[in-house]
């Protein structure tokens, strides 16, 4: 057992987590998920645009030290916290399910363990995670899946939405990565697909799968964070600040320059921008904001019984595994669930068209939208509106519509449109809009 914790700890140190002395290199290791476009902020934008190592620059000039940073690509948390526990990643991100599993398995190490320090983006209502179906499956309804098998990545936020929305319905659940999951769901392999951004949206704009249920119909708030191994924490207080800063630094310029952000992860993922742009832009399904607030430390604390029910996790205190004193240091936290990105109006039933050629422009309505699209003459790229219900964000051509008086309402599901009145497609619905 003696030898056990001597290599545990001749680990951290290899690992740089060391106090490290003037003119020494400080290693900083960094665990992301490129695809995973509600951290990019703490991930992929945040790499591609250096501001970390930027602020590393300026911090060396004070501490007469230089910090070697290092990224590591995940498909999921999983393995970050793998990573963590073995002491070999300092910094990571990733969905409320991860983080809570990580903190879980961590909390055995004592103050060797980790703290959560800031959230990426959040979804309210919980639209960050979704199941999908092919184009051509009956299936309207998650009871419509009972005794099939479903994909899904086990301990994932995605996998936490099905399990929850599923109740008494009984499914095989494959436990899968997403990219093999999607090749599954394509092969007819399995039923269904239940993951997290940005696959979901990613697989419908292609035309290869369906939206069968909102993750945001739950209501429960979903959200992704960052997680810091607390040693690395507590030697190099300075370093976690400046990551901090500089995720605030990426934050704030997805809110400023939503499309260049868009291109940005899109060309470093290869995820197309319009999906990207789904997600990330302005009144967009993910909100983004570091703070702590008070109603995503409750869905926090709510989910740990759930997860402890189905064998995810054995215990966590989560009051203990939240550390916001780092990000005090960096900015003021709020409460306020407000989208700093937002196209103006009215955000239940703002719009937004984006033609060949040019550039996403807003619109008041979904009915405005389609009004547009038949009076402009242009190929429309792509168009966003809200879901009626739940407000999550979706593509108006994929959307289910409703005539409802003058107005023609869009719905992410067709169970849900269904319920309002008598389903329109896109095309039948701009057809109506024309009248």
């Amino acid at each position: 057992m003696k030898r056990l914790f001597f290599a545990s700890v001749l680990l951290l140190a290899a690992c740089g987590t060391g106090e490290a002395a003037s003119g020494a290199e400080v290693p900083v290791v960094i665990g992301y998920q490129s695809k995973t476009i509600n951290t990019v902020t703490a991930g992929t934008l945040l790499k591609d645009k250096g501001f970390f190592e930027q602020r590393l620059t300026e911090l060396g000039k004070k501490t007469g030290r230089t910090y070697k940073v290092t990224w590591q690509d995940y498909d999921t948390g999983a393995p970050i916290t793998a990573q963590m526990i073995a002491g070999k990643i300092d910094i990571g991100s990733m969905g409320d399910y991860p983080l809570l599993i990580n903190g879980s398995r961590t909390q055995k190490q004592g103050d060797q363990g980790t703290r959560m320090v800031a959230v990426t983006g959040y979804n309210a209502r919980g639209g960050l995670n979704s199941v999908v179906v092919p184009p051509s499956s009956s299936a309207r309804t998650l009871a419509d899946l009972a005794g099939q098998k479903v994909s899904a990545s086990v301990g994932s936020a995605g996998h936490g939405t099905l399990v929850r929305a599923l109740g008494d319905t009984e499914v095989t659940i494959e436990n899968q990565q997403p990219s093999v999951g999607a090749s599954a769901l394509q092969s007819g392999n399995v039923a269904a697909l239940a993951q997290f951004v940005a696959w979901p949206g990613q697989l419908v704009f292609a035309g290869q799968a369906k939206l069968l249920y909102d993750g945001a119909a739950l209501n429960l708030p979903t959200l992704h964070g960052t997680v810091v191994r607390n040693p690395f924490a507590q030697q190099q207080p300075e370093v976690l600040r400046e990551f901090l800063r500089a995720q605030l630094d990426a934050t704030k310029f997805l809110h400023a320059k939503p499309l260049e952000a868009a291109e940005v992860v899109s060309k470093a993922t290869s995820l197309p921008v319009e999906v990207v742009y789904l997600y990330n832009g302005p009144n967009g399904i993910a909100t983004f904001d570091l703070s702590l607030k008070s109603v995503l430390r409750k869905a926090l604390k709510e989910d740990v019984p759930f997860l402890k029910s189905i064998g995810n996790i054995d215990e966590l205190d989560v009051d203990k595994f939240i550390d916001d004193k780092p990000l005090k240091d960096v900015v003021e936290s709020t409460d306020d669930l407000t989208n700093p990105a937002t196209l103006g109006g009215d955000p239940k039933v703002a719009s937004e068209a984006w033609f060949e050629g040019g550039a996403p422009e807003a619109v008041a309505s979904p009915t405005a939208l389609l009004k547009l699209v038949n009076a402009s003459g242009k190929k429309l790229r792509v168009g966003y509106v809200p879901d009626a219900e739940t407000g999550t964000r979706w593509f108006a051509d994929h959307a289910f519509w409703v005539q409802s008086g003058a107005e023609l309402l869009p719905f992410t599901t067709e169970a849900a449109a269904s319920k309002r009145g008598q389903v329109l497609t896109f095309q039948q619905a701009l057809s109506s809009a024309g009248k």
